[in-house]
């Protein structure tokens, strides 16, 4: 009778093992380990799952604090897997419409795709930067809008109309063509200062001569 109710005892609490709910209490990041807190008690150090880990891998770690399922097969929790996660009180949803797919980072740092809108945001933290290093970046949105400062260190092709509402700065110089339907390839409305001198083909503005010159109220002639 007392090896039954042992056997019994032992099946119930490896049965209880299988799944249960803890708290990450350790990290390893190096080995990806982690312990948990369940009740009064921490595990040993037990890898968390991920979403990818073959051909493509990804690398998003959970964090000292976050609730998560402890996985044991066979009741074991020497070989429990941890997976990620559950909401709690002190890491609570980022959203809760069911259109929003919705990460929030520990900076405050939120990206959001609303699929009802159809809409992609990044909403960044104070201080945060944006990188992209491939060889090239197309964007065929029928319209492309900065909001802010617009800094190109290279080269900038734009296909349609480009409209700047600030100061523009051309540190290198700048090459004007007119359009493949002809008329006039700079047109400003305003008054155009130049601090040395401006050329109409080899004519110096400043420095040409003219020829015709007479006393009096007559004109001088066009410049030579």
């Amino acid at each position: 009778m007392q090896r039954m109710t042992a056997d019994y005892s032992e099946l119930l609490r490896l049965i209880l093992n299988l799944i249960q709910i803890g708290t990450i209490a350790e990290i390893d990041y190096d080995t990806q380990r982690v312990r948990v807190k369940v009740g009064k008690n921490d595990t040993d150090w037990r890898p968390w799952s991920t979403s990818r880990a073959g051909d493509a891998q990804t690398w998003f770690p959970p964090s000292v604090g976050e609730q998560v399922i402890v996985l044991s097969p066979e009741g074991e929790l020497t070989k429990a897997t941890i997976l990620p996660a559950l909401y709690s009180d002190k890491y609570t949803s980022p959203s809760t419409d069911p259109a929003h797919h919705t990460t929030r980072y520990k900076d405050g740092t939120v990206v959001q795709y609303d699929s009802a809108a159809h809409t992609l945001t990044a909403t960044l933290s104070d201080g945060t930067s944006v990188t992209l290093a491939p060889s090239k970046v197309t964007s065929n949105a029928e319209d492309t809008e900065c909001t802010g400062n617009l800094l190109v260190q290279k080269n900038l092709v734009v296909n349609q109309n480009l409209t700047v509402n600030g100061m523009t700065a051309l540190n290198a110089g700048m090459n004007v063509q007119a359009g493949k339907e002809g008329g006039p390839a700079a047109v400003i409305q305003g008054i155009m200062r130049a601090t040395v001198d401006v050329f109409a083909g080899a004519i110096s503005l400043l420095k040409h001569p003219h020829g015709g010159v007479k006393k009096g109220e007559e004109e001088s002639g066009g410049p030579k």
